[in-house]
């Protein structure tokens, strides 16, 4: 995948073509995006807690299970038998939603937990977010 980069600003009125003088990159968004990539995948998020981060319903995550998880990061996790999204605060043992909306919740030893890898960048799709749910194998 060649990368024309294109800097564009809220209300332009028109501009030249993005092909008329651009710059071919020898780098592929996977490249840009994907550090491990035997140990990534990829998730659609749901719901609005994670709103504040810029994390919206319907955006693609890019998962990591190779980072080392720190507070603070934004995580994958199955949490009794549900996925979630949320910031993880290791010390305290808490799972955090962006959104204030929604309180946070403590992992405790009589939870079923287990953490699945840090959100590395998020993918908001502004069209053909039908074809994506018509790949997904569910």
């Amino acid at each position: 995948m060649f990368v024309i980069p294109i800097f564009i600003e809220a209300g332009i009125t028109g501009f030249e073509s993005p092909a008329a003088e651009y710059v071919e990159l020898g780098i592929s968004i996977d490249e840009l995006i994907i550090k491990h990539p035997n140990a990534t995948f990829i998730g659609i998020a749901s719901g609005q807690s994670m709103q504040e981060v810029g994390i919206f319903d319907g955006d693609l995550l890019v998962i990591d299970r190779a980072e080392d998880v720190s507070t603070g990061d934004i995580i994958v996790a199955s949490y009794n038998g549900s996925f979630v999204c949320k910031i993880i605060d290791k010390s305290k043992r808490l799972l955090i939603s962006a959104s204030k909306d929604y309180k946070s919740v403590y992992i405790s030893n009589d939870d079923d937990f287990k953490l699945e890898g840090v959100v590395t960048a998020s993918i908001r799709l502004h069209r053909n977010k039908a074809e994506v749910n018509r790949c997904l194998p569910w």
